[in-house]
């Protein structure tokens, strides 16, 4: 009689088995695990910030929109957000758009530079800013000269804004257009379209669901964005104040309930950002 030595193969089947009775169970703890993790660090904070926004009444809460220092830091919220993302938007199409169809001495330096908003603390690129366009800086005497204010008013804001954001879409669009190729491209330009055509009729339409996403990411952070704003703005009521420098003014007034009124929209902007984003990433992983 020959006895057969169990294998490899035997020997991981034998062992799948065995733990496949637990398997139920550790899919189950580690949902739970992330669960408790998502309860606790961002369903339990919004549920603090609407709570409070609505402690005191629903006719205080509207009320701290209707101030005037608040819609001045809503309009520049916005004003910023549009800017920024227009320029980053372009931006991000030409420089993914040169990364991934070229090759040309300098790419790596060029992608290393596009990261340096990830590795720089907003407070140091607004420094930067100060720095440079700053009564004392290097730029800022030759503005001074000719009446153009940048740091402590609404230009600054926005270059603070551009720059920590501008990573966003390009990044996102590396992606897409490296995982895509240049085949159609290439296509289309031997059956005689034009760069522009190749572009608008190909290119385009290959890259949008990236695009759009890439265009949400930035436009939610640009409307959270504190840290390089905070150093640029002045925190001057009415004028320089974003939302969320808005929200820091009235928090150290303990003005608590209009505080957290005004953070509330920062609150339902990342929830629309959430879905919008959501959906479109189903989008994309279905392309």
């Amino acid at each position: 009689m020959i006895v057969r030595e169990p294998t490899i193969n035997d020997v991981t089947v034998k062992s799948l088995k065995s733990s496949f009775g637990l398997a139920p169970l550790r899919k189950w703890l580690l949902i739970g695990i992330a669960l408790v993790f998502l309860g606790v660090f961002i369903l339990l904070p919004l549920l603090v910030v609407f709570s409070q926004a609505l402690s005191k009444g629903i006719e205080l809460y509207f009320l701290a929109f209707t101030e005037p220092d608040a819609l001045a830091a809503i309009q520049l919220t916005l004003i910023t957000a549009v800017v920024a993302v227009t320029i980053n938007t372009v931006f991000g199409v030409i420089a993914a758009w040169g990364i991934t169809k070229f090759d040309f001495k300098g790419k790596n330096a060029l992608i290393t530079l596009i990261d340096i908003p990830f590795a720089v603390s907003p407070v140091i690129a607004g420094l930067v800013f100060v720095l440079l366009f700053g009564s004392h800086g290097l730029m800022g005497p030759f503005f001074e000269a000719h009446n153009i204010k940048i740091v402590f008013a609404v230009p600054g804001i926005i270059l603070a804004t551009i720059f920590v954001t501008f990573p966003f879409v390009v990044r996102e669009l590396i992606s897409v257009m490296q995982e895509q190729g240049f085949d159609e491209e290439q296509a289309a330009i031997t059956l005689g379209a034009s760069g522009w055509q190749t572009f608008l009729r190909v290119t385009l339409p290959n890259i949008k669901w990236g695009l759009l996403y890439g265009v949400i990411l930035c436009n939610a952070r640009a409307m959270g964005e504190f840290g390089a704003v905070s150093v640029v703005s002045g925190h001057i009521r009415g004028e320089t104040n974003t939302i969320p420098l808005h929200v820091e003014i009235l928090y150290n007034e303990y003005n608590f309930t209009a505080a957290f009124a005004v953070a509330s929209i920062l609150a339902l902007l990342a929830l629309v950002t959430l879905i919008v984003k959501s959906v479109v990433e189903w989008k994309l992983n279905k392309r």
